[in-house]
This record gives structure tokens, C-alpha cells and sequence, in this order.
């Protein structure tokens, strides 16, 4: 979809957060792969700066800050509990730098699936190549900066924790024009091999704890909403999600959930977490009150930055557009741009990782709190 490559590109430079702690951590470093939900300032380098009064990271950093939300991102707030850096984005590393608390592989609009096969389908090209294979790729270039002998990688990665995903919502955007909500369907042995192989991937190389996220309640955001624009009351769950999407994406976890039992089986000396990103972030749009958002049902799926329409997203004017606005508290609303959360959003979604209970098994237990 063309018209959603506004919502995965153009990213700034990345921000290092708080330092290590002086006693041992949970986890040495942290290495993550996925798309824009966790990019950190990849796709700054291949797309224009925005400009500096742009609205994006204007809660936390104060300017854009290679993120697609108006703050922090769900994988800062994990590396904040542990005691880690904001993790460096790969594209952003200097010669030299200190890569030994993790790096940061993902890019604004990657697909779990690769380029060539939105080429040979026949379907609009994604807004990047940067699939989670190159991602993949990424890691390996740098491996020896980080560990020379079999034995010192080994030793280094089982104090480390490994992020894959969430990756695999932009593989389903590009399709939404071309199929149903029920042909979609057919993606999801693809999507899910693309993402078991890349576990596979790193736990030959050395991983031995990994953290695989599910996908969102895509029903619920507001960009998804407006694409599908349906005029059927039925359409729609009392929250104002449209059901099919969500009953979708419940059926493709699903089937990731089953390919991850299937190789912890076969690799029962690694932890292997499941992330329920859905249940996580699908209360907050169920009880939005309680977890300090508005509690008007209307107000809730609107995008804070945005342009007009039922849910303040024109695709062609994508925030930070002149014509756009920016709600006046993006703490009180969960949908950022139509396509991403707020921070206060992804803060609560990480709060649920971290000290549970939408981890299974448990994330080792964190020195500090999300606060």
C-alpha cells in the first residue's frame, strides 16, 4: 500500500537513555529486529530528516528523535527496566562505537516476508527492503566486533535477549487492497516460516533467550479503520474495532504461537517468550480509564496527529503535514499517527512485558520499574 509508506519512513538520529547499573543485569545486552514499531532511527539514513518542530518525539525527546511516535517505543521502555542504553540504531553506529549492550536492527516499513516477494505476487512493493532477512544479515556483519571464538559468543549471547518482531503488519497492509479480511489468511504460512526461520537463524548463532511478539488488534487503529472505512454497524465490536481484522490477527498469533512450541521442542535449551502484543494492547481500547486515557469511546480511535475524517487520518496527509493537528494531551489517547501509538500507550503495553502478565514464559525480573 503506497499510501501507508507515509507511516514507515523518514526518521532522525538515535538517543542513548540511562546508563548500566553497577551490579550484574538480568541481561548484558539486547539485540532487536522489526519494523517501525521498534526502529530507532535505521530509516533515518536512507529518507529527509523531519524537520525540527516536527510533532514526532515531542512528549520524550523533545524533536524527533527516530521514532515514529510521540516518545518513547515499546523496546526503550524494556532496555530503561533493565538498566540498559536506548539501543543504538545499526545505521547510526560510528567506527568504534561500543556495540556490547545490543543494537538495534529494525527498520521503519520492513516486512517479515523479502522484497522479492511483494515483486513476483505482484503486490505494491513495501516502503522498504530492509526485510527481516537483511535485518538478519545486519547481525551477522557485526558479530565479530562483538565476540571473536565460538566460546566467547556463546558466553556473551546467554546474557543476552533477542527481540524478533514485531514484524509482519506491513506484509498485511500491502495486501489489505488486493484481498479480503479472510484471504488474507493465506499470508500466514509465510509470515509465520519468515519469522520461525529467523529464530532458527539466531539461536544458531548463539541466542538462548528470544522474545517473539504477536501482532496488534489492527481492527482498533485508527489508520487500518479509515483504509476499510465500512458502513456496517455490524462490523464493528462495542469498542468500535472492526472484529474481522482482530478475529484475523487472533488466528495468524495463533499459528505463531504453535510454530514457537514447535521449536521449543526441538530446542529445549533455549527460552523461547511469546509477547501477547494483542491482549496487551487490546485492553487499553476496552478499559481505556483505567489506564489513564480518555474514557470517551469515540475519541479513543482517533489518531492524536492527524488530519480529518471520522478517525483524524487523511493517508495523504500523513502528521506533521502543515494541515495537521496534534490532540492537546497524547497521553490521554492511545492512537498516535494511524498507524503507531503514543508513548503513554507503549509504556502501558510494556509494563504488561515486563512485569507481565502478556509474557509467556516470564522476561527475567527487572531492576527497575516502568514508572
Amino acid at each position: 500500500m503506497k499510501i501507508f509508506i507515509f507511516f514507515s519512513i523518514t526518521l532522525t538520529c538515535v538517543f542513548f537513555g540511562n546508563g548500566s547499573n553497577a551490579n550484574p543485569l538480568p541481561y548484558e545486552a539486547i539485540f532487536n529486529f522489526g519494523d517501525s514499531i521498534s526502529d530507532t532511527g535505521n530509516a533515518d539514513k536512507t529518507h529527509p530528516p523531519f524537520p525540527s518542530n516536527s510533532p514526532y518525539g515531542s512528549t520524550y525527546f523533545k524533536y524527533p528523535a527516530g521514532r515514529l511516535s510521540d516518545g518513547r517505543l515499546i523496546i526503550d521502555f524494556i532496555a530503561e527496566a533493565y538498566g540498559l542504553p536506548f539501543l543504538p540504531a545499526y545505521l547510526n553506529l560510528t567506527k568504534d562505537q561500543d556495540i556490547k549492550k545490543g543494537v538495534n536492527f529494525a527498520f521503519a516499513g520492513a516486512t517479515a516476508l523479502d522484497f522479492e516477494y511483494f515483486i513476483k505476487n505482484g503486490v505494491d512493493k513495501p516502503a522498504t527492503d530492509k526485510s527481516l532477512s537483511i535485518q538478519l544479515g545486519w547481525f551477522k556483519t557485526i558479530k565479530s566486533s562483538i565476540c571473536k571464538s565460538k566460546e566467547e559468543c556463546d558466553g556473551f549471547f546467554k546474557k543476552s535477549l533477542f527481540l524478533v518482531g514485531e514484524i509482519g503488519g506491513n506484509d498485511i497492509i500491502a495486501h489489505l487492497s488486493y484481498r479480503n479480511v479472510t484471504g488474507l489468511r493465506e499470508l500466514v504460512p509465510s509470515m509465520v516460516e519468515a519469522i520461525t526461520n529467523a529464530i532458527i537463524t539466531l539461536i544458531e548463532e548463539g541466542a538462548v533467550e528470544l522474545a517473539v511478539p504477536g501482532n496488534f488488534p489492527i481492527g482498533c487503529i485508527s489508520g487500518v479503520l479509515t483504509l476499510v472505512n465500512s458502513t456496517q454497524k455490524d462490523d464493528y465490536d462495542q469498542f468500535g474495532c472492526l472484529t474481522s481484522y482482530n478475529t484475523f490477527i487472533e488466528y495468524y498469533n495463533g499459528q505463531l504461537k504453535q510454530a514457537i512450541e514447535t521449536l521449543r521442542q526441538k530446542h529445549p535449551q533455549v527460552k523461547i517468550m511469546y509477547f501477547d502484543y494483542y491482549n496487551d494492547s487490546k485492553r487499553l481500547f476496552q478499559t481505556p480509564q483505567q489506564y489513564g486515557f480518555t474514557s470517551d469511546k469515540n475519541e479513543i480511535i482517533k489518531a492524536c496527529c492527524g488530519a480529518s475524517g471520522t478517525y483524524n487520518v487523511n493517508v495523504y496527509i500523513p502528521c506533521g503535514s502543515p494541515s495537521t493537528t496534534v490532540c492537546p494531551d497524547p497521553s490521554k489517547v492511545i492512537n498516535w499517527d494511524g498507524a503507531h501509538f503514543t508513548e503513554a500507550a507503549y509504556k502501558q503495553i510494556a509494563k504488561g512485558l515486563v512485569e507481565g502478565p502478556f509474557v509467556n514464559p516470564s522476561l527475567e525480573s527487572p531492576p527497575f520499574k516502568i514508572a
